[in-house]
């Protein structure tokens, strides 16, 4: 039984206990749509996706975020897998790489058929949920996954990758990164062709990880709505991967859906400065920033062990949300934990398993069940609908684009 509805502001009366009980009972009715789990690329960089070594229908906590045990105990009804490669990787190699991780996660798909659904639409998405799976999307996370081609971009959405991230923290030829120096200004001509592209297919554009500049450039150019697969609110946690207020607000005019993340360093203005620290100690040990294997691990556990970092929480997500909502509005709201592709987790979501503790702290502090069942299930189906939506309308009228970068940006 969904629990009845509590007041949508202010702070809500009743024991940790009983909000977490009310929780779960409404996580039962509107799971979680997590917008970003790298499980793919730990996979890769773990075991090379041999899938009898880290088998994740057990318990994988020593290794990773995510196992199958602990979605069903988080309440995970819906999970954009990302299909991420590293921004280093270019041209054939990062396509290549983009098409091995899809590869993997239809392994999964077909190694846990009780658990995980494929889904490519809106529709798909819901009849998992009536059937208890866990609907099952693909996000690419990076332009660099398309080598400047709107072929592969359409053969990716062909292979169900249903959003694509424009950069990740590199700058492309056609897009600027928030965490690299200005390059185009934002979008060049050939980046705005392939937001209309994607808008075409159907692929919804993702703003995570681009420069504000591009986040406005993107949301002058698309018909369709946009979403932030993971990222947070930049007037709470001043980071440039985090999303200015008057962006947020221009989401209700575009239909779009920032997704909150729980990375520390994006959420929690202390942990900003020793993230910075702690990257540069794994740089020096010869290891990418974003690595979570064994050794990048002891690496990581060294370091902190001889300078503590600062602990974000439950509470530091749920500040991000209540700006979110008050700066977008209900409707426009969403999360992406980004497990699996982050070293550190706030305490009370170590994994994903944590997300009714995120619910029951946003109960106490008075959301509505109906503005719940928003942020969890709702807006994330409701923008996959409109963009499938958009589509149907495009194709009507307009084929495919033969642009090249070489015409459209010289």
């Amino acid at each position: 039984m969904t629990p009845p509805p509590v007041p949508s502001s202010g702070a809500s009366s009743g024991s940790a206990a009983d909000f977490l009980d009310r929780a779960r009972a409404l996580l039962t009715d509107f799971p979680v749509v997590d917008g970003h789990n790298d499980l793919p690329w730990a996979l890769r960089e773990q075991v090379r996706y041999d899938l009898d070594r880290l088998d994740i229908a057990g318990d994988t906590s020593a290794r990773l975020h995510t196992d199958l045990p602990r979605l069903r105990r988080g309440g995970v009804g819906g999970q954009f897998w990302s299909v991420y490669v590293r921004s280093d990787m270019a041209g054939d190699d990062a396509v290549s790489a983009t098409l091995e991780q899809i590869d993997a996660v239809g392994r999964l798909l077909d190694r846990y058929p009780d658990d995980l659904a494929r889904a490519l639409t809106s529709d798909d998405m819901e009849a998992a949920r009536r059937r208890g799976r866990i609907a099952s999307l693909m996000g690419a996370e990076g332009g660099h996954s398309i080598n400047n081609s709107l072929a592969t971009l359409r053969a990716l959405h062909t292979l169900g990758v249903r959003y694509m991230t424009l950069t990740h923290n590199d700058n492309l030829r056609w897009a600027d990164s928030a965490t690299d120096a200005p390059g185009v200004g934002g979008l060049s001509a050939f980046g705005r062709e392939v937001v209309r592209e994607m808008n075409r297919t159907g692929m919804l554009v993702d703003l995570s990880h681009v420069a504000a500049t591009t986040m406005r450039d993107a949301l002058a150019v698309t018909e369709a709505p946009v979403i932030f697969s993971h990222s947070s609110a930049r007037a709470v946690c001043d980071h440039p991967r985090n999303v200015p207020d008057d962006v947020l607000g221009l989401l209700p005019g575009n239909g779009g859906v920032a997704m909150v993340t729980f990375v520390p360093k994006f959420i929690l203005p202390a942990a900003v400065e020793w993230t910075h620290e702690a990257d540069e100690n794994m740089r020096a040990n010869g290891l990418h920033p974003l690595a979570t294997t064994p050794e990048a691990m002891k690496i990581h556990a060294a370091f902190e062990a001889a300078r503590p970092r600062p602990v974000a929480t439950v509470s530091t997500v749920a500040d991000h949300l209540d700006h979110m909502r008050e700066a977008a509005g209900v409707d426009h709201i969403g999360i992406g934990g980004d497990f699996d592709g982050t070293a550190f987790t706030p305490e009370g979501l170590e994994d994903v398993a944590g997300y009714p503790n995120l619910i029951a702290e946003l109960l106490a502090r008075g959301w509505s069940t109906p503005d719940v069942a928003k942020l969890t299930w709702q807006n994330a189906v409701r923008v996959l609908r409109a963009a499938e939506d958009v589509s149907r309308s495009l194709t009507a009228t307009r084929g495919p684009s033969r642009a090249t970068i070489e015409e459209l940006d010289g």
